[in-house]
């Protein structure tokens, strides 16, 4: 089984933390977050994966040929964005019978062996998976008869428009030769334009409901989320390395005073520096790090080789790499602070 994994975005909405990194590689669990996704799909035997790489924020370097992981991973480049459905058809070459897709900023539990027998069982020419969503307003609503056989699909309703709370979880099984219909060197939807052309047209295209952990990764808001949820045991995949509900995940070579506090669910990682008297509340600290005495930040993630002064004060909060925090410093909550800057 293959897997084409799209990353050609930009991740403009996680800046400042893809300022200076892709949002691939951004860390999770003190681990590039595409690696988890590599993880999961490697459990239910996927392990020939292809890249959908933009020419402007490349990864090859990353992951290389994907030994390291135990899968074999091969890269398409995009001179344009070329949409979902257009970087799929320029990875052509690479796919024949059944194959899976998914957003690269997704991370789910999803029971992906199970969708595929789904697929197959419905003969189906498209399965998208679904997931349920207090507020589907941002998302594409998918409507399904009894038979799990998609009806409609409506991008981001309007309040009054909402009939359904099951969202395109950007997870799909599609049968190859579809790509035909798909423009080559195109900007091309999944969403907006190949299905539902295949509606109109009566091909099969089915949903698979999960109300399985699923989550995207597009905001600093659920960057953070999805670290403490992970820490908190809500993802029933064995794919990240954690004991359920552990409050707080240390990297290596981090010095953490005695009198130093950490209040859980917290992600600080290595070679971090926490002085005497200082807190830290559910938050996510990357590499390098240095905090000072009486330090306090809560609810809030701080990119690589940042200093905070003593006595600052950081809450919902975000800081790009290297940036400084002088002593005494208070940020107004909902900061983004660009890498490089002094506050």
């Amino acid at each position: 089984m293959k897997a084409v994994i799209l990353i050609g975005g930009e991740a403009t909405r996680l800046r400042p933390l893809t300022q200076n990194i892709p949002k691939a590689v951004v860390p999770v669990l003190n681990t590039p977050f595409l690696e988890l996704v590599f993880r999961h799909l490697s459990r239910h035997g996927v392990r020939d994966i292809v890249l959908t790489q933009s020419r402007l924020m490349p990864i090859a370097g990353y992951f290389g040929d994907g030994s390291q992981f135990g899968i074999r991973i091969d890269y398409t480049n995009e001179d344009a964005p070329l949409g979902t459905a257009g970087a799929v058809k320029n990875a052509e070459k690479y796919l024949t019978g059944a194959f899976l897709v998914l957003n690269g900023d997704v991370l789910t539990d999803l029971d992906i062996s199970a969708m595929v027998s789904f697929h197959h069982q419905k003969r189906a020419r498209v399965t998208i998976a679904l997931t349920p969503v207090d507020d589907p307003t941002s998302y594409g609503l998918v409507e399904t008869d009894d038979e799990n056989r998609i009806t409609r699909f409506l991008e981001k309703p309007h309040p009054d428009q909402i009939t359904t709370n099951l969202i395109n979880a950007g997870i799909y099984m599609i049968e190859a030769d579809v790509l035909a219909r798909i423009p080559p060197q195109t900007s091309f939807s999944f969403e907006r334009q190949l299905f539902p052309q295949l509606l109109e047209e009566g091909e099969p295209v089915y949903a698979y409901p999960s109300t399985g952990y699923w989550i995207d990764i597009g905001t600093p808001q659920r960057y953070l989320q999805l670290n403490q949820d992970l820490l908190a045991g809500k993802a029933s995949s064995q794919d990240y390395g954690l004991t359920p509900h552990i409050e707080v995940l240390l990297g290596d070579k981090t010095s953490l005073n005695p009198r130093a506090q950490i209040k859980g669910p917290a992600v600080i990682g290595s070679g971090c520096t926490i002085a005497e008297d200082a807190l830290i509340e559910q938050s996510v600290i990357w590499q390098q790090v240095r905090i000072g005495r009486r330090a306090r930040v809560k609810n809030s993630i701080v990119a690589n080789h940042c200093q905070l002064g003593d006595d600052c004060v950081i809450e919902d909060a975000v800081l790009g790499d290297n940036v400084t925090v002088t002593r005494g410093a208070k940020l107004a909550p909902g900061s983004k602070i660009e890498p490089g800057t002094t506050v």
